[in-house]
């Protein structure tokens, strides 16, 4: 693929046959209504129950359109899914996107939109709507939230968002630090892209749990990992801090990206953090 693309969006999957055929044309759909040329990567990681036929179907479903595919042999983990995609990427704008769409994919514009402004990293910050059946999951992502921005000392209100947008020259800098192959990669490279001083921008987004599949977190262990490479992730930081200096210098905070005709404007969003 010789000429660059302006998007590069990654979808990790793993056992995602309930929504998967439902939710690929609704993410296809709004690509399409960017006015952006764009490619789309799954990264199947391990799935057990299909998931791999339906993406060799939409390959099949949608010829006129850049897909491609990456299957691990076995499940490495969310961060190890979102890496592999990223190193394969070839657009200017990289990010990903959990394929339930409990994030809607309309919040994409606004995360391309901000980088364009000028932001080196766009992340949606949920907004929750909140069911007494789930009240418990919220009180843990809440009650790790508050002690990520305690124990690391970022700025952010929501690490672990799995809807992260990068430039390309600022993803080269942190997939080299930020390796953790499960779900604390979300927090590691929200953390090495504050401690490098990149600018990021939180794109509140509306979160809408979906109880109509089976969810692959376990709350209790994944819980208690989390704790454990918080801790970890303190200690390293004040240890090696040779991670934190960049090899390169992004381009200038706030300089705007030059428009293309065709391309939806760029404008001033919420929410910036240094």
């Amino acid at each position: 693929m010789n000429q660059k693309l302006d998007l590069s969006l990654i979808l990790p999957c793993f056992n995602e046959g309930e929504t998967f055929q439902e939710n690929v044309p609704k993410i296809l759909e709004t690509l399409d209504s960017l006015r952006l040329s764009y490619e789309v990567i799954f990264v199947d990681d391990g799935s057990q129950d299909g998931t791999r036929g339906l993406i060799l179907s939409a390959l099949t479903q949608y010829p006129d359109k850049t897909l491609r595919h990456i299957f691990h042999e076995k499940n490495l983990g969310r961060g190890a899914a979102v890496r592999t995609g990223f190193a394969a990427a070839q657009g200017s704008v990289r990010g990903f996107i959990d394929i339930d769409l409990e994030v809607r994919a309309d919040y994409i514009l606004p995360c391309w939109l901000a980088l364009e402004n000028g932001a080196d990293v766009a992340v949606g910050r949920r907004i929750y709507r909140v069911y007494w059946h789930s009240l418990f999951r919220h009180f843990l992502s809440r009650g790790y939230a508050g002690l990520v921005r305690l124990v690391l000392q970022l700025p952010f209100r929501d690490t672990e968002s799995g809807y992260k947008f990068f430039r390309e020259e600022a993803l080269a800098q942190l997939l080299p630090v930020a390796t953790n192959p499960g779900w604390f990669w979300d927090t590691q490279v929200m953390t090495y892209a504050h401690r490098m001083r990149y600018r990021v921008v939180e794109i509140p987004c509306l979160f809408q749990r979906r109880f109509d599949k089976t969810s692959t977190v376990k709350p209790f262990r994944e819980a208690l990992a989390y704790l454990r490479h918080l801790w970890r992730a303190r200690i390293e930081l004040r240890s090696r801090p040779e991670l934190l200096v960049r090899t390169q210098e992004p381009a200038a905070h706030g300089q705007k990206r030059p428009n293309h005709p065709g391309r939806p404007e760029a404008s001033t969003l919420i929410s910036a953090s240094r």
